[in-house]
């Protein structure tokens, strides 16, 4: 009797092992159609949402409707004119737009965006456009404040730490550009020589904000209106990866009677 039993429990163990491995691949074999069927939804999303006409379209349409419409006041006084007190130099970089990071307004900010966030200094051939801006903020619109924003894992910095250093390039542009700050690059291979790639980009990143920072003292204007406290240059860093932002003011040890060489 006890045999028979041992034999039974044995065997009710063995379909209950063998029913068990065919829910498993049952589940299994769902669970792999269920995956290939997210995937190719996401992959059908994805298709539509790149069409930009309609991406274009839709965007100024939830613009309209949720700030342009409900703004009218607002939108009303921008027609007139525009009075900034901010001028900020961002990246070009899709993934630190100012207007969101800062929750900057219609109106708040007249804006700067280039490869790296960079300020170079005053030119009026080479860098005519930048002088352009600067000089339409600080005389013109009266601004109060300029913001230069660096941001981590930028691909200009990036850039511009990996170029040789005989100072060969390979671009047409953007190498030549990205030197602009290659002050900060020396300082951070200088002091920094300890870290690995990754860490000194990470601390160029800041000290080319800094860079920026003593060129906007070669505008003229800029020096004036910094002198005569009109003008407050500040330098920022938005971390994505963290989603921290950090602000400073550099000391720039400015006295009437320096001279700033162009």
């Amino acid at each position: 009797m006890a045999k028979d039993l041992c034999d039974n429990a044995i065997e009710g163990l063995k379909k209950l092992i063998s029913e068990k491995g065919e829910l498993e691949s049952v589940v299994a074999a769902a669970t792999a159609a269920k995956i290939k069927q997210l995937t190719a939804d996401l992959e059908a999303a994805s298709v539509k949402e790149v069409n930009p006409v309609e991406r274009i379209k839709n965007g100024f349409d939830r613009f309209k409707n949720e700030k342009y419409e409900k703004n009218p006041g607002l939108f009303e006084e921008l027609a007139r004119g525009q009075s900034p007190k901010f001028m900020v130099f961002a990246c070009s970089d899709s993934r630190v737009c100012p207007s969101h990071i800062l929750d900057f307004q219609p109106g708040e900010a007249f804006m700067v965006r280039n490869i790296a966030s960079m300020v170079p200094p005053f030119d009026k051939t080479r860098y005519s456009s930048v002088g352009a801006a600067i000089e339409y903020a600080v005389l013109h619109l009266k601004v109060e404040n300029i913001l230069v924003i660096g941001h981590s894992c930028c691909g200009g910095i990036k850039g511009l730490m990996s170029i040789p250093d005989d100072g060969t390039t390979s671009s047409d542009f953007i190498e030549d550009w990205v030197k602009i700050c290659s002050a900060a690059k020396s300082k951070v291979k200088a002091e920094f020589s300890n870290l690995d790639f990754a860490e000194q980009c990470t601390k160029c990143e800041k000290e080319a904000v800094n860079v920026s920072l003593g060129n906007l003292l070669t505008y003229p204007y800029v020096k004036e209106a910094v002198l005569t406290k009109q003008v407050y240059v500040k330098g920022g860093y938005y971390n994505f990866v963290t989603g921290t932002f950090d602000m400073w003011c550099l000391d720039h040890s400015i006295s009437p009677s320096l001279t700033v060489g162009v």
